[in-house]
């Protein structure tokens, strides 16, 4: 697992959207960047207005499509349109 303070500013920005996106699981930030879903709530906590990070937090906690296990059958992994824009993502 990767600790906080050796992510690169990018990096740390990359996870921040990848956190705010509903869609966007909590394990796939650890396969891309090793950090857990507890440290990204730290970074997001740590980088956000106190009430951005409050809204965000009442918004995903519990949410099923930030965990891969409780979500649907169904539902596959999501795959943003601007994802082949975004150098740091590992997933194409």
């Amino acid at each position: 697992m990767k600790k906080i303070k050796d992510l690169k500013p990018e990096e740390i920005d990359r996870i921040i959207e990848m956190g705010w996106e509903d869609r966007t699981t909590f394990d796939a930030i650890f396969n891309q960047f090793g950090i857990s879903e507890k440290q990204t709530i730290k970074i997001m906590r740590k980088e956000m207005k106190a009430s951005s990070f409050r809204m965000w937090r009442k918004r995903v906690q519990g949410r099923r499509t930030k965990h891969e296990a409780l979500r649907k059958d169904e539902v596959k992994r999501f795959k943003s349109t601007r994802q082949k824009a975004i150098s740091l993502n590992k997933y194409k």
